[in-house]
Protein backbone atom coordinates (compact mmCIF):
# COMPACT_ATOMS: atom_id res chain seq x y z
CA UNK A 1 0.00 0.00 0.00
CA UNK A 2 1.06 3.97 -0.77
CA UNK A 3 0.20 6.83 1.16
CA UNK A 4 -0.69 9.50 -1.74
CA UNK A 5 -1.48 12.95 -1.12
CA UNK A 6 -4.26 14.20 -3.81
CA UNK A 7 -4.67 17.93 -4.88
CA UNK A 8 -8.05 18.14 -2.83
CA UNK A 9 -5.78 17.61 0.07
CA UNK A 10 -7.32 14.31 1.08
CA UNK A 11 -4.46 11.27 1.49
CA UNK A 12 -5.80 7.81 0.52
CA UNK A 13 -4.02 4.34 0.62
CA UNK A 14 -3.76 2.55 -2.28
CA UNK A 15 -1.56 -0.11 -4.40
CA UNK A 16 -2.09 1.76 -7.54
CA UNK A 17 -3.43 5.39 -8.15
CA UNK A 18 -4.88 4.54 -11.60
CA UNK A 19 -6.58 1.37 -10.57
CA UNK A 20 -8.75 3.71 -7.61
CA UNK A 21 -9.12 6.05 -10.51
CA UNK A 22 -10.09 3.84 -13.42
CA UNK A 23 -12.01 1.85 -10.93
CA UNK A 24 -14.44 4.43 -9.25
CA UNK A 25 -12.44 4.15 -5.42
CA UNK A 26 -11.20 7.17 -5.88
CA UNK A 27 -13.76 10.47 -7.88
CA UNK A 28 -10.98 13.04 -9.45
CA UNK A 29 -11.98 16.40 -8.80
CA UNK A 30 -14.04 17.77 -11.55
CA UNK A 31 -15.14 14.30 -11.99
CA UNK A 32 -14.58 12.36 -15.40
CA UNK A 33 -14.26 13.67 -18.59
CA UNK A 34 -14.74 10.56 -20.46
CA UNK A 35 -14.76 6.57 -19.77
CA UNK A 36 -15.43 3.48 -22.08
CA UNK A 37 -14.76 -0.12 -21.44
CA UNK A 38 -11.26 0.04 -21.36
CA UNK A 39 -10.32 3.82 -20.50
CA UNK A 40 -10.61 6.38 -18.18
CA UNK A 41 -10.46 9.85 -18.95
CA UNK A 42 -10.17 13.14 -16.04
CA UNK A 43 -7.57 16.21 -15.33
CA UNK A 44 -4.88 16.33 -12.89
CA UNK A 45 -6.47 18.95 -11.17
CA UNK A 46 -3.01 19.41 -9.24
CA UNK A 47 -1.82 21.23 -13.03
CA UNK A 48 -4.41 23.60 -13.44
CA UNK A 49 -4.49 24.02 -17.07
CA UNK A 50 -7.89 24.20 -18.97
CA UNK A 51 -8.39 20.91 -20.92
CA UNK A 52 -5.37 18.91 -19.76
CA UNK A 53 -6.35 15.80 -19.57
CA UNK A 54 -5.10 12.16 -18.64
CA UNK A 55 -6.29 8.99 -20.59
CA UNK A 56 -5.68 6.23 -18.28
CA UNK A 57 -6.11 2.26 -19.44
CA UNK A 58 -8.21 0.29 -16.84
CA UNK A 59 -6.72 -2.34 -17.26
CA UNK A 60 -3.34 -2.35 -15.00
CA UNK A 61 -0.46 -2.60 -17.59
CA UNK A 62 2.40 0.07 -18.38
CA UNK A 63 3.65 -0.43 -21.89
CA UNK A 64 1.87 0.35 -25.53
CA UNK A 65 3.04 -2.89 -26.77
CA UNK A 66 0.83 -4.78 -24.16
CA UNK A 67 -2.64 -3.36 -25.20
CA UNK A 68 -4.84 -6.09 -27.10
CA UNK A 69 -6.12 -5.03 -30.12
CA UNK A 70 -9.67 -4.63 -28.34
CA UNK A 71 -7.79 -1.35 -26.41
CA UNK A 72 -5.68 0.06 -28.99
CA UNK A 73 -8.88 0.61 -31.51
CA UNK A 74 -10.43 1.94 -28.39
CA UNK A 75 -7.56 4.31 -27.42
CA UNK A 76 -6.74 5.95 -30.55
CA UNK A 77 -10.27 6.14 -31.28
CA UNK A 78 -11.04 8.14 -27.58
CA UNK A 79 -7.39 10.26 -28.26
CA UNK A 80 -8.91 11.18 -31.44
CA UNK A 81 -12.41 12.35 -29.64
CA UNK A 82 -10.54 14.20 -26.88
CA UNK A 83 -8.54 15.88 -29.31
CA UNK A 84 -11.30 17.13 -31.56
CA UNK A 85 -13.45 17.74 -27.96
CA UNK A 86 -10.28 19.99 -27.14
CA UNK A 87 -10.27 21.73 -30.60
CA UNK A 88 -14.26 22.37 -31.22
CA UNK A 89 -14.90 22.98 -27.17
CA UNK A 90 -12.02 24.67 -25.58
CA UNK A 91 -10.38 26.02 -28.91
CA UNK A 92 -7.31 24.82 -28.15
CA UNK A 93 -4.77 24.56 -31.21
CA UNK A 94 -2.12 22.63 -30.09
CA UNK A 95 -1.33 19.45 -28.07
CA UNK A 96 2.03 17.85 -26.71
CA UNK A 97 1.22 14.25 -25.78
CA UNK A 98 3.32 12.00 -23.59
CA UNK A 99 3.62 9.17 -21.90
CA UNK A 100 6.40 7.29 -20.19
CA UNK A 101 6.32 3.50 -19.55
CA UNK A 102 8.20 3.36 -16.27
CA UNK A 103 5.61 5.01 -14.45
CA UNK A 104 4.01 3.61 -10.88
CA UNK A 105 0.23 4.47 -12.45
CA UNK A 106 -1.09 2.75 -15.02
CA UNK A 107 0.11 2.81 -18.80
CA UNK A 108 -1.79 6.45 -19.24
CA UNK A 109 -1.11 9.61 -21.85
CA UNK A 110 -0.90 13.11 -21.37
CA UNK A 111 -2.20 15.48 -23.55
CA UNK A 112 -1.28 19.06 -22.56
CA UNK A 113 -2.61 22.02 -24.15
CA UNK A 114 -0.01 24.59 -25.61
CA UNK A 115 -1.44 28.30 -24.41
CA UNK A 116 0.69 31.49 -25.16
CA UNK A 117 1.72 32.14 -22.20
CA UNK A 118 3.64 28.75 -22.54
CA UNK A 119 5.86 29.81 -25.10
CA UNK A 120 8.55 31.70 -22.64
CA UNK A 121 9.22 28.01 -21.38
CA UNK A 122 10.63 27.02 -24.86
CA UNK A 123 8.48 25.08 -27.32
CA UNK A 124 9.74 21.71 -27.14
CA UNK A 125 9.40 18.37 -25.77
CA UNK A 126 11.49 19.68 -22.47
CA UNK A 127 9.30 22.31 -22.17
CA UNK A 128 6.33 20.11 -20.69
CA UNK A 129 7.61 19.67 -17.01
CA UNK A 130 8.88 23.53 -16.34
CA UNK A 131 5.07 24.54 -17.79
CA UNK A 132 3.51 21.74 -14.96
CA UNK A 133 5.72 23.11 -12.47
CA UNK A 134 4.68 26.67 -13.34
CA UNK A 135 1.20 26.42 -13.73
CA UNK A 136 1.13 23.75 -9.99
CA UNK A 137 2.73 26.44 -8.07
CA UNK A 138 2.11 29.55 -9.43
CA UNK A 139 -1.16 29.05 -10.95
CA UNK A 140 -3.10 27.34 -8.46
CA UNK A 141 -5.40 30.14 -7.71
CA UNK A 142 -9.41 29.99 -7.30
CA UNK A 143 -9.88 31.78 -10.89
CA UNK A 144 -7.30 29.32 -12.82
CA UNK A 145 -9.32 26.68 -11.02
CA UNK A 146 -12.38 28.07 -12.09
CA UNK A 147 -11.12 27.73 -15.48
CA UNK A 148 -9.90 24.50 -15.47
CA UNK A 149 -13.80 23.35 -14.10
CA UNK A 150 -15.18 25.18 -16.62
CA UNK A 151 -12.43 23.45 -18.99
CA UNK A 152 -14.15 20.31 -18.02
CA UNK A 153 -17.21 20.63 -17.98
CA UNK A 154 -17.09 21.46 -21.45
CA UNK A 155 -15.20 18.94 -22.69
CA UNK A 156 -17.40 16.51 -20.84
CA UNK A 157 -20.62 17.91 -22.27
CA UNK A 158 -19.32 18.06 -25.81
CA UNK A 159 -18.06 14.77 -25.40
CA UNK A 160 -21.23 13.72 -24.08
CA UNK A 161 -23.00 14.67 -26.98
CA UNK A 162 -21.15 13.41 -29.67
Amino acid sequence: MRTLLLADGQTVEVECLSCALTSGLIEPEGGVIMETEHFHAHQDVAYPIKGLVILASKRHFKCLDEMTKEELSDYTSVLKRIRVAQREALGIEYVYYFYNEDTTHHFHTWMVPRYEWMNSFGRSVESVRPVLLHARNEMNNEENRRDMHEGIRKLFEYLEIK
